[in-house]
């Protein structure tokens, strides 16, 4: 008996424990809970990344604008400043005009040179002749003014008209007559 008890023993335990394994393996229906989850913090994310888009795009749309501005003022300055400097250079070419600067220096009573004289280096002898620079002999800065065609000066055309004594007269008793006559009638 001892050989078998000890053998069902075991067989009992094993039985026992596979019995009990077999109850808690049974499916059973658990009541369902109701719980939700929390949508807040997915909203919340949502909203802070769309109002971060919105406020970066209207950033980005000031930044523009001003770029925009500042570049229209710099345009309007650089057109500014390059017609101020083609003022300038029309300006520094009618002060650099030739006869413009003779024109000044006459009347500031220089006079050019009407003979020039040249100077020998190897013997320092002078060649040419000295005539001294004066107001009588200088030379015209500005060129006369071109003389105008004949055809725009024509000879004048004169008409002599004769009046013949007698004629006048009586032309003019006649009108005289003629008026009165319609100036009576009119009345």
């Amino acid at each position: 008996m001892n050989s078998s008890a000890q053998l069902r023993t075991p067989v009992r335990i094993g039985r026992g424990i596979a019995e009990a394994a077999v109850e808690r393996a049974r499916l059973t229906v658990v009541p369902r809970r109701r719980t939700r989850a929390t949508r807040m913090p997915f909203v919340v994310l949502v909203s802070l990344v769309l109002l971060g888009g919105v406020i970066g795009l209207l950033l980005f749309n000031t930044s523009m604008q001003q770029a925009s501005f500042a570049a229209t003022a710099l345009e309007q300055q650089a057109n500014t400043l390059t017609a101020r400097e083609q003022t300038l250079q029309m300006e520094l070419e009618v002060l650099r005009d030739p006869q413009r600067v003779a024109e000044h220096a006459q009347n500031l009573g220089m006079v050019p040179a009407a003979n020039p004289v040249f100077l020998r280096l190897s013997d320092g002898k002078v060649i040419g002749e000295r005539v001294a620079a004066t107001p009588a002999n200088r030379l015209r800065v500005r060129p006369l003014p071109p003389a105008k065609p004949a055809v725009l000066t024509p000879a004048p055309i004169v008409h002599e008209v004769v009046a013949d004594p007698g004629r006048a007269s009586d032309e003019n008793r006649g009108s005289h007559g003629r008026n009165d006559a319609n100036a009576s009638g009119r009345r």
